[in-house]
């Protein structure tokens, strides 16, 4: 069980929350930690911030030019802050904010889409993804903490069904910075695209939906019936910060150009290559027509398919491996005992169970990984980062805000606290001798 500082403690914390999932989570998560006497504040960028945080009592407005946000959080942090709560930790005023809170001591909570997505977020101390504690444990250090754990796994939900609100709620966060932002003239989108274009990419998404579940339903039931093996490409999104931040990739076309000529050249002739667009994939890189040219372009013309979102699981039941940039998506691929080849930097590539072979290697003859190690590593995280739960539908927020209030009040880190726990039947079999 987690451990909390009595009331006396807590009261003496002060929270700041900065930028969080698109809706009303952090907002929901702020009120259980003022409900447990520590001080929240949060700092706002756009009107969208401020629409879903409802206590405009302890919502501040940065309005300033962004030359001014280095010197601004600095000192705010430095006026008795001792907790900073963010959402991913890349975006630039995240990651101006991190670096004064470690200048000051200030504790580090990251939440992220979920490692073991979809069923599940993410919840890690100082950073998420390539800067997360995870990259520089090794399996058996994973295994040493689990020894004297119970090995039972965490069942994922009957069904999860955050896809349509995260749509929707990112619809009505850009909608508020497209026509209510006055206040915030200063303000300046962390992505590539503006925020004018944002919205109607995400309201374009909403209505097509009907659509693309049609054409996706005709494309999986072609590659299902067709009887022919198959390697799947996990798309990601092109602006997403895992790509930018931990890849030498910067969109998904030219991650798609090396698949298809590394497959071209390697990959038996009867197989196939299927690419899987991201559940978001919104058509700003115009990905089902880059597919169409690349197999001209490598003459593979009739064994390249693409496939515009839906449900993983139907693809990777039939699948004869996966390839991805660092999708966490590939775990689901791991899971299965399926071939795992990542082209960049993620919490998941450790050597026991993603490929070290080249992706011309891996296209011809696919290895295996070490399933058992991949078991031991996601009972790690399910035990220590993972939260079941999600940050969109209402039901998701609120199981995960009844779970992980505690563990962003606790002055321990969730892999220091497995550490401790799995460490002290050793210490007491050691006082009995």
């Amino acid at each position: 069980m987690m451990s909390v500082p009595n009331h006396q403690d807590i009261s003496r914390k002060s929270f700041v929350f900065l930028q969080g999932p698109h809706g009303p989570f952090f907002y929901e998560l702020s009120k259980s930690i003022a409900a447990s006497g520590a001080q929240v504040t949060k700092i706002g960028f756009n009107e969208g911030d401020r629409f879903f945080w409802r206590n405009r009592k302890n919502f501040l407005a940065f309005t300033d030019p962004i030359e001014n946000w280095a010197d601004y959080i600095d000192a705010y942090l430095a006026d008795g802050v001792t907790d900073l709560v963010i959402y991913g930790d890349t975006r630039p005023i995240h990651k101006i904010a991190i670096e004064a809170a470690k200048r000051q001591g200030v504790r580090i909570h990251c939440f992220e889409e979920g490692y073991l997505r979809p069923y599940w977020v993410t919840y890690e101390r100082g950073g998420v993804n390539g800067h997360s504690r995870l990259m520089d444990m090794s399996v058996a250090q994973m295994r040493e903490a689990l020894k004297t754990m119970d090995n039972d796994q965490p069942e994922a939900p009957a069904r999860w069904g955050d896809m349509r609100q995260h749509i929707l709620l990112g619809a009505i966060y850009h909608w508020h910075i497209l026509f209510r932002n006055g206040r915030f003239a200063n303000y300046q989108t962390h992505r590539d695209d503006s925020v004018s274009s944002e919205f109607w990419l995400h309201l374009k998404r909403l209505l097509n939906r009907p659509s693309h579940a049609y054409r996706r339903w005709k494309a999986t039931r072609r590659i299902k019936r067709g009887n022919f093996v198959y390697h799947l490409a996990l798309l990601q999104l092109g602006h997403d910060a895992s790509i930018r931040s931990h890849s030498s990739f910067t969109n998904m076309p030219d991650f798609m150009d090396i698949c298809v000529k590394a497959f071209a050249g390697n990959a038996p002739h009867h197989h196939h290559l299927v690419f899987k667009s991201h559940p978001l994939e919104d058509d700003r890189e115009g990905l089902e027509g880059v597919t169409r040219h690349l197999a001209e372009k490598y003459k593979v013309q009739g064994r390249i398919h693409y496939v515009r979102g839906g449900k993983l699981a139907e693809l990777l039941d039939y699948t004869r491996s996966v390839v991805t940039i660092n999708s966490t998506a590939a775990q689901q691929a791991l899971w299965r005992g399926l071939p795992v080849k990542a082209l960049g930097t993620g919490v998941f590539c450790k050597p026991e169970f993603t490929s070290e072979q080249s992706l011309e290697e891996f296209m011809a003859d696919p290895q295996k990984p070490d399933l058992l190690a991949y078991r031991d590593y996601r009972q790690y995280l399910l035990m220590t980062s993972q939260i079941t739960g999600g940050f969109y539908s209402r039901k998701g927020r609120a199981r995960l805000v009844r779970q992980v209030v505690d563990m962003v009040l606790s002055d321990q880190d969730p892999y220091d606290r497995l550490a401790q726990v799995s460490a002290a039947p050793m210490q007491q079999l050691q006082a009995v001798k």
